[in-house]
Formats: C-alpha cells, sequence, structure tokens
C-alpha cells in the first residue's frame, strides 16, 4: 500500500471535515436529541434490571449511534467523487485501490471520533460521570473499531449503489435496525430470545458494550469478547468494501 496516497486522502477528508460547519452540526443534532429527550426526560421513568442510571446506560449507546451514523455515511463520498470526477482521477494513479480505500477509512473514522468526543463532552455536561478504570483508555479503540466497521459498510454500499438516493434509502435500512438492534437503548437481557439472536450478530452490540466497559466499568461480555467480535467484523467489512471498491465504476 502507498503511504503517501493514504495520508493525502486522510488529510482530504479531515479539512472537508472542518471546513464544513453546517455538517458538524446537523450530524450531531439527533445524538443530542437522543441524550435529552431519552436521557434526562426518559430517564426518571426507565428503571434498569440490575438498577444504575439510565442516562449513564445510554450514553455508551448514544456515542455508538453517532459514530454510526456518520461512518456509513461516509460511502457517500465516493457518489460525489464519481460524479465530479475525482474518483477517475485518483484511481488512473499508480496507487492501489486498496491504499485509496484505508485513506478513506482512516479519513472517515478521524472525524467519526472527533463528533464522538463532542456527544461525551455534552453528555458530561448534562450529568454523565466517567467511571475511570485500567479499562478506559480502550474507549478510543472501540470508537475506532466502530469507526473503522461501518465506514468499511458504507464504502462498500457506495461503490456498488451509483444515485444518491438509491444510497439514502439502502443506508436507511440498515443505519436504523444497527441501531435498535444493539444494546444502545435498552439492555439485551430484556429483549424476546428471538430478537437477541440478532442482537448478538451486530457487531454495534459489541461496540456499544465495550464503551460500556471502557467508561462504565460494567457489560454484558468480556472486554476481549467485545474487542474480538468489532476486530472480525472491522476485518471483513474492510475486505468487502476493498472488493467493491474493484468494481466501482468511474463513471
Amino acid at each position: 500500500m502507498d503511504t503517501n496516497a493514504i495520508y493525502v486522502l486522510w488529510l482530504r477528508d479531515v479539512k472537508r471535515f472542518l471546513r464544513a460547519k453546517s455538517r458538524i452540526v446537523g450530524i450531531l443534532m439527533m445524538p443530542i436529541f437522543f441524550l435529552l429527550g431519552l436521557g434526562l426526560g426518559l430517564g426518571s421513568l426507565i428503571h434498569l434490571p440490575g438498577g444504575g442510571n439510565y442516562l449513564d446506560f445510554i450514553v455508551p449507546g448514544i456515542i455508538g449511534m453517532s459514530l454510526l451514523f456518520t461512518s456509513i455515511f461516509t460511502g457517500s463520498a465516493v457518489l460525489w467523487d464519481r460524479q465530479f470526477g475525482f474518483l477517475k482521477e485518483i484511481l488512473v494513479t499508480p496507487n492501489s485501490r486498496t491504499s485509496v480505500v484505508v485513506g478513506r477509512i482512516l479519513g472517515g473514522a478521524t472525524t467519526a471520533l472527533a463528533q464522538a468526543f463532542i456527544v461525551v463532552v455534552i453528555a458530561m455536561a448534562i450529568g454523565f460521570g466517567i467511571h475511570l478504570s485500567v479499562f478506559t483508555p480502550l474507549a478510543i479503540v472501540f470508537m475506532l473499531l466502530i469507526a473503522w466497521t461501518f465506514i468499511s459498510l458504507g464504502l462498500a454500499l457506495g461503490s456498488l449503489i451509483s444515485d444518491f438516493q438509491g444510497f439514502q434509502l439502502v443506508t436507511s435500512f440498515f443505519t436504523m435496525p444497527l441501531f435498535f438492534l444493539s444494546d444502545g437503548i435498552f439492555p439485551v437481557s430484556v429483549l424476546p430470545s428471538y430478537v437477541r439472536i440478532v442482537t448478538y450478530a451486530n457487531p454495534l452490540t459489541y461496540g456499544i458494550d465495550g464503551l460500556r466497559i471502557a467508561l462504565l466499568g460494567t457489560g454484558t461480555f468480556s472486554v476481549w469478547t467485545d474487542l474480538i467480535a468489532l476486530l472480525i467484523s472491522s476485518a471483513v467489512l474492510t475486505v468487502v468494501a476493498a472488493y467493491a471498491f474493484t468494481k466501482t465504476d468511474v463513471g
């Protein structure tokens, strides 16, 4: 892989993110709405099976939601680049398509993590408390793996879909079920057994659970189970994205 190409594509995505102030505000609106509406509004009415504060429970889920939405919509950049001819320009260079995919993933992951940190700051401002432990630094690792996994999915979809309307419909079909069929809003233990099967197959479930262990010191699975599940899902989807990118039509 060409590290220079990866760096250039990463830097391009970061600069686009810093210049698009309205995009940052727009993407953060839904996490803030969930934090205020569910964490503060309904939090006093919801009692967790093992006790505890519902706001603390839901914050890792909101962070995961922010990462999911930001990451998967990164695939739309492929459509924009195809439309304006930039995709054709980078593909006629000697750089491998795998380098292009990795550069895009790293750029998208950087911007997704920046927005996730903003969500954490807002959550702390309204009462969320981080329980410091030896696992706390792993929060960054879990955020990165969540972003990597779903950016790969978004790039794969963006490579295979040629129009914006189709991309928005398909990504909407993925994002909402992925979020609501994780344990971001409700504990896995309260879900029906047939729903749990789907939840256990969802990579976001392990990402959110890993964030809970890192930020709160408690979770459904072990930290190693969460890490291994996310590493596998990110690796598999990176391969899928690279393969889909080799089949993309540059127009």
